[in-house]
């Protein structure tokens, strides 16, 4: 395994969470060939990025969550980390964190559809937001 997510649960509407990912040896050791990224997906819908940082640690966000998401790496623990603030209950989805080349980043981020075969994905942490 790769990429292992943790932090999800359930939370009221304007709450917060923070997910962290772990990254399996072989993607720290590689940290200059990868943007690291999170995304999400609810039942029905297609997975959508949310947002993600590159070798650099320069952040992008999709709009939605501007001001209220924030990435961070966690060198200590070897993890990167998505702080949600301000959670709505339309944010409700399995939450996956992503290794991907940052041009296959990009490239997701725009709009292309998630390629299951491209990068590495983790198996996802589930986080409810109720009304």
């Amino acid at each position: 395994v790769q990429l292992v997510e943790s932090g999800g649960g359930s939370v009221e509407s304007g709450g917060s969470l923070r997910l962290s990912c772990a990254a399996s040896d072989y993607i720290n050791s590689r940290f200059r060939t990868f943007c690291m990224g999170w995304f999400r997906q609810s039942p029905g819908k297609k997975r959508e990025g949310v947002g993600y940082i590159t070798p650099d640690g320069v952040t992008e966000y999709t709009d939605s969550v501007k001001g209220r998401f924030t990435i961070s790496q966690d060198s200590a623990k070897n993890t990167h980390d998505l702080q949600m603030e301000r959670l709505k209950p339309e944010e409700t989805a399995m939450y996956y964190c992503a290794a991907q080349t940052c041009q296959d980043m990009s490239t997701m981020f725009a709009g292309a559809p998630w390629n299951p075969q491209s990068g590495y994905w983790g198996l996802g942490t589930q986080v409810t937001v109720s009304s």
